[in-house]
């Protein structure tokens, strides 16, 4: 067993995954729940299987990961255009942010390399795959596992039936083009997602939704649907209690509990 396995089933180990992704400010700069990355990362509670972040900000959240049980670091390599909603950037563009080097040698154990596709570009398109590809080759000889992010061009405007093909199609290419897991949105036909790809998903929790409850129900359809575990970041983090919420959303995802049944459990007021 090589060491991108073993970090893979240390990812699994309890069951479905569950990922607290803080990595916002690398695109929407400082915002309510993550001004300061240290108080934010302190409140993560430590029983989650993995903390999304910019690798460039791991020296900065203290002791939180120098335990041996720690979450798994996961860091984003490339930096995309496309999550720049506040400058309306409309084409998509990736490019290298962090080496694969660069990464380990800050800590980073589990890489998150993002993909997007129907650009308006088909050269653009082409440029995303390569470094997408070219970042996975270099990660794994490192013996770092990938989790390859399918993020559509234009995800806000997408209506449903068209934002589940692109995800489909777009797992499948992320999956044929070598990534151990994938990072991507929950569709109206999300069994369908699954069902055409041979590596585990994480589901993400994309907005801000009204409620905890509504948090909850939603990661209960995701690992009902076939996700094995979800990536949270607004949802998990801008509520009152991370920890708490936290511990009840790893209830709902790993042992199935419905969220009415965890609201109560953890107290947690809707």
């Amino acid at each position: 067993m090589d060491g991108r396995e073993i970090r893979i089933r240390k990812l699994f180990s309890k069951g479905n995954a569950v990922i607290i992704a803080c990595d916002h400010g690398e695109f929407d700069g400082p915002i309510p729940g993550m001004i300061n990355i240290g108080e934010t990362v302190s409140k993560i509670n430590k029983n989650v299987d993995g903390v999304l972040l910019s690798p460039a900000m791991i020296k900065h959240t203290g002791e939180f990961f120098s335990e041996k049980d720690s979450p798994a670091i996961v860091g984003r390599l490339n930096w995309n255009t496309v999550y720049c909603f506040h400058w309306e950037y409309n084409e998509a563009v990736s490019a290298e942010a962090f080496s694969p080097e660069e990464a380990l040698s800050l800590g980073v154990e589990i890489a998150l390399v993002s993909l997007t596709l129907k650009t308006g570009s088909e050269k653009r398109d082409a440029k995303n795959v390569e470094i997408f590809r070219t970042l996975t080759a270099r990660c794994h000889r490192l013996g770092i596992p990938v989790i390859g992010e399918y993020f559509p061009a234009h995800s806000d405007n997408l209506k449903s039936e068209e934002m589940h093909k692109q995800v489909k199609i777009g797992c499948r290419i992320i999956a044929e083009l070598g990534a151990d897991m994938i990072k991507t949105f929950y569709t109206n036909n999300f069994k369908k997602v699954v069902a055409g790809c041979p590596i585990p998903i994480f589901a993400l929790g994309a907005s801000k939704l009204p409620s905890q409850m509504d948090a909850l129900k939603l990661a209960a359809d995701e690992t009902k649907d076939g996700a094995k575990g979800v990536v949270f970041g607004r949802n998990a983090i801008q509520v009152p209690d991370p920890g708490r919420f936290q511990a009840a959303l790893m209830d709902v995802v790993k042992n199935k509990t419905a969220p009415e049944q965890t609201l109560k459990k953890y107290s947690l007021k809707d």
